[in-house]
């Protein structure tokens, strides 16, 4: 079994190549198995690392909502500023 990834990017990467070699239909049934077994652990990282950046994400949001709350007051007949969007925005 391969090694076990450090990162998510590695997570993914190994999980697609999973998925395509199990697509391929030219793997016997043991195999197959040993596949889907090591793709769900890797889903399982996906999607925990996953998770704590939601958390992480949404930590910093609440964290830059209150540091812009003083400066809203001061300026709030201006323009709105991205701090205000609801949404996060990575790009």
């Amino acid at each position: 079994m391969p090694k076990k990834p450090h990162n998510f990017e590695a997570s993914m990467e190994e999980l697609d190549s999973i998925v395509e070699q199990m697509e391929s239909d030219q793997l016997p049934l043991e195999e197959l198995i040993s596949h889907y077994e090591r793709g769900a652990k890797l889903l399982k990282e996906c999607e925990s690392a996953l998770s704590v950046a939601k958390k992480r994400l949404e930590t910093i949001k609440k964290g830059d909502t209150k540091g812009a709350d003083a400066s809203n007051q001061r300026s709030a007949n201006s323009t709105p500023s991205s701090s205000d969007d609801d949404e996060i925005r990575l790009f």
